[in-house]
């Protein structure tokens, strides 16, 4: 995989994050749960921080980033506070191996290899 591959991967599984996570909060209350929704508040915020920069990164190489898709399979159902929860715990797989440490690898891979 080329560096702008590894780029391009980590792009599109955050906004497939970006994309769970704001379908999360938005089934949340932030008044009657304060705290599930702040943890998803900060999660769908460090996505999109994650989604902006590797924009950046991949424009920076002068190739077109890949597009959001218009939808996303959810990984279960979203109607209740348990299965919020459930899906919440799930979700970290739709995209946190892109923000966490394998990110910095492939802004590291990026820089002048591409």
């Amino acid at each position: 995989m080329t560096p702008i591959q590894a780029l391009q991967k980590a792009l599109a599984a955050e906004h497939a994050a970006v994309h769970l996570y704001g379908l999360l909060g938005a089934q949340s209350s932030k008044s009657q749960q304060p705290t599930l929704f702040h943890k998803l508040d900060e999660t769908y915020e460090a996505h999109r921080a994650a989604r902006d920069r590797l924009t950046v990164l991949v424009n920076a190489k002068g190739k077109d980033p890949v597009a959001a898709k218009v939808d996303y399979v959810v990984p279960g159902p979203t109607s209740t506070t348990t299965q919020i929860e459930a899906v919440a715990r799930v979700a970290p797989r739709v995209g946190d191996e892109a923000f966490g440490g394998e990110l910095g690898a492939v802004e590291v891979a990026a820089g002048d290899a591409v």
